[in-house]
């Protein structure tokens, strides 16, 4: 069975769950695939569809919904459960409370009435478990595509999804789902955009809860968008309707409440340790985060997770100013991204990179540019658009190999695709990750012939090991270990 890719990083429920809302009764995970509040219908993007992305960065289509992650053979995926932020919500824009309504569910996908329920819910952890409860409903239930005949099933641990693996055939398939969380508001905090609302035994109560989950999650994403009382957030809005919003928290350190929630995370009583994923972080936040696991835990073989990030090519967070690699102009300058010395650090720990298939995050502005084609072949667009993939492939292999460490064993994929994402222009959806995959191997192939003398002999592997961890070896080795 040819193997495809494993997703650390994607929303399969966020825009089905979100259409949910429009159907009597509410947050119904419908087996019939052709309705949109099915986790398995299927959307993919058609002509205007895509013409509409290219110009306005919209991706209104669904891109892991499950038919799609099965008609791309993707057999292990990590949720993100993603309690929406109600800050993406203003109050009101020139005197009218829809133009963000509008523009919010044109950026998501969801639907008027999920808007209308974030805006008025008043709890962030109900809505976290309502997501989870959508994903247990068709909970091993069977659905036929391709005249296949196909499963998803949450999952606990790694053995598991190796169980999963063993059970399957080529005409039964089941794809195995492993949750993880986006953003730590889903404890219940951050209610409120200028004041804090959260109460800490509350925040600290819902933590246990959420370890004595049937499937607890394998990590969470401390941060995201908007403050959540718990640490600073790096920018990642430019929507200028909403960017403001963003303001409060930004670039912000750990609070109180964020160590204890950070130390009630890491808790490893009863093997029930929930990683934390440093995406979305403040640079002041990661700093401090990973100071803690210098000092505090030590001892304790705790592994760093960019579940969905990229590189920005610069030194270190405190070097912020210097480069020191030929690829690093070709990457976005911004500090949700991450620096030299954290992909070192990542390495180090034995955690693992998920690169993000964001083309504003990955390439910047001028790399994007020379990298876009006019011209309606797919093999030329996708020729093109692998180099924004292989140049963050190649910048985190040149500094470990700097440092003298196997290089290729921490790059893995993390699309969040169904995200609020610009998707790289041809690989649309899942679907398409395969398409991409020889142009890849051909990149890898072309600078081992011309550097592979600058590579230690335990860096000088194959091209197609080397993509091969990329796609699948590297987050199924990091999952082995740490899912369990």
């Amino acid at each position: 069975m040819k193997r495809a890719y494993i997703d650390l990083h994607c929303h399969p429920a966020l825009k089905p769950y979100g259409k949910s809302y429009k159907y009597n009764p509410t947050k119904q995970n419908h087996l019939n695939a052709g309705r949109k509040n099915s986790i398995w219908h299927y959307s993919p993007p058609n002509f205007l569809e895509r013409q509409v992305n290219k110009i306005l960065t919209l991706t209104k289509f669904t891109q892991t919904d499950l038919t799609a992650l099965a008609k791309a053979n993707c057999l292990i995926v990590v949720i993100s459960l993603y309690p929406f932020e109600k800050h993406f919500l203003k109050d009101r824009m020139l005197g009218f409370k829809f133009i963000s309504d509008i523009l919010t569910n044109l950026a998501a996908g969801v639907s008027h009435s999920r808007i209308d329920n974030i805006r008025s819910h008043k709890s962030y952890f109900q809505d976290l478990n309502f997501e989870y409860e959508y994903y247990l409903q068709l909970h091993n239930f069977a659905q036929e595509i391709d005249n296949i005949t196909y499963t998803y099933k949450m999952t606990s641990s790694f053995s598991e999804v190796e169980k999963n693996i063993e059970k399957s055939s080529e005409t039964r398939k089941i794809i195995s789902l492993i949750p993880s969380i986006e953003g730590a508001h889903a404890f219940e905090t951050g209610l409120l955009l200028k004041e804090n609302s959260a109460d800490e035994q509350t925040v600290l109560n819902n933590i246990d809860t959420v370890k004595r989950w049937a499937h607890k999650p394998l990590f969470v994403t401390l941060a995201h968008h908007f403050y959540n009382e718990i640490c600073g957030h790096a920018r990642s809005i430019n929507i200028g309707a909403i960017k403001d919003n963003q303001n409060r928290g930004l670039n912000t350190d750990i609070t109180e409440l964020g160590y204890k929630v950070i130390d009630k995370l890491l808790d490893n009583t009863n093997n029930k340790r929930i990683l934390i994923d440093v995406k979305h972080m403040s640079t002041a936040a990661r700093k401090t985060y990973y100071k803690l696991l210098e000092t505090k835990y030590a001892n304790q073989n705790i592994p760093i997770v960019v579940s969905h990030g990229a590189v920005n090519g610069k030194r270190s967070i405190e070097e912020w100013n210097k480069k020191d690699f030929g690829l690093s102009n070709q990457f976005s300058d911004i500090d949700i991204n991450f620096y030299d010395s954290e992909i070192l650090r990542i390495a180090k720990s034995k955690g693992i990179f998920g690169l993000q298939l964001d083309e504003r995050r990955i390439a910047s502005k001028k790399a994007i540019k020379s990298s876009r084609i006019y011209m309606p072949k797919k093999k030329r667009r996708l020729e093109n658009k692998s180099i924004l993939i292989w140049n963050q492939i190649q910048h985190c292999a040149e500094i470990l190999n700097k440092n003298n460490l196997f290089c290729w064993e921490t790059v893995a994929i993390g699309s969040d695709f169904d995200g609020i994402v610009n998707p790289i222009k041809g690989l649309w959806t899942s679907e398409n990750v395969k398409d991409i995959e020889p142009y890849l191997v051909e990149r890898a192939n072309n600078y081992l012939k011309e550097h592979s003398q600058d590579l230690i002999s335990l860096n000088q592997i194959t091209a197609q090991e080397i993509i091969d961890r990329v796609l699948f070896l590297n987050a199924e080795a990091f999952l082995k270990t740490n899912f369990n």
